[in-house]
């Protein structure tokens, strides 16, 4: 878990040694646009629990306007080194749906250690089309739940398929509340951030005014 007065005196110490990012912050919400430091995305990979399963290495950095992600995971026991570029080219959120679409460029697997597993097989022969990582995804056996599409480079997710977030009541509620009047317009990178772009819908407003008076 992530302690409160630990991501407190992180973000001071950035804003100390980066006094820049106050007005940078100030200029950007004017337009509603917000931007997260890179750093702040590594500080929290690095305090992500140490497990079996757990990526470990965790590498973040940009290919504007994609987010660069690097890790060594476990694949059905196969230790891989795994990175891509990262680009979300589609958010479409509802009150019955928070819709993802991701493309996955420049991906790279490779082993670490020596492995006879067939995922090591896999990788060694190359009869994986990386280029294509969405029509690997869709001949998976057990997909997670929340893809929904699945094709060359892009993978589609629906977050609302995943149960524990669509019987939230108060992820429904929230919906419910700021989706008529606001959503996102875009994600994407510079050098050092990673800046999320609003959209206002003023015309929604009453409809989340009715959504407030019903709770």
């Amino acid at each position: 878990m992530f302690k409160p007065r630990a991501i407190l005196q992180a973000a001071l110490g950035y804003v100390r040694k980066n006094p820049d990012e106050v007005v940078r912050a100030a200029v950007n919400a004017a337009s509603l646009r917000f931007g997260v430091p890179l750093a702040a995305l590594r500080w929290f990979a690095g305090q992500l629990p140490e497990g079996k399963k757990a990526p470990k290495d965790i590498e973040i950095g940009s290919s504007p306007p994609a987010l660069r992600v690097g890790a060594t995971v476990d694949a059905m026991g196969t230790s891989v080194r795994a990175s891509a570029a990262i680009k979300i080219d589609e958010i479409s959120v509802s009150s019955d749906s928070i819709r993802v679409g991701i493309r996955l460029r420049d991906v790279k697997l490779a082993l670490v250690g020596d492995s006879d597993s067939p995922v090591a097989t896999l990788i060694k022969s190359g009869a994986l089309d990386l280029s294509k990582p969405g029509n690997v995804v869709k001949v998976l056996p057990k997909k997670p739940e929340a893809i929904v599409e699945a094709n060359d480079d892009r993978i589609v997710l629906d977050l609302m398929k995943i149960p524990k977030i669509a019987n939230n009541p108060r992820v429904r509620r929230l919906l419910s509340t700021i989706t008529p009047v606001l959503s996102v317009g875009a994600i994407e990178t510079d050098k050092d951030h990673l800046y999320i772009r609003l959209k206002a819908t003023p015309a929604g407003l009453p409809q989340t005014i009715g959504a407030i008076r019903q709770k």
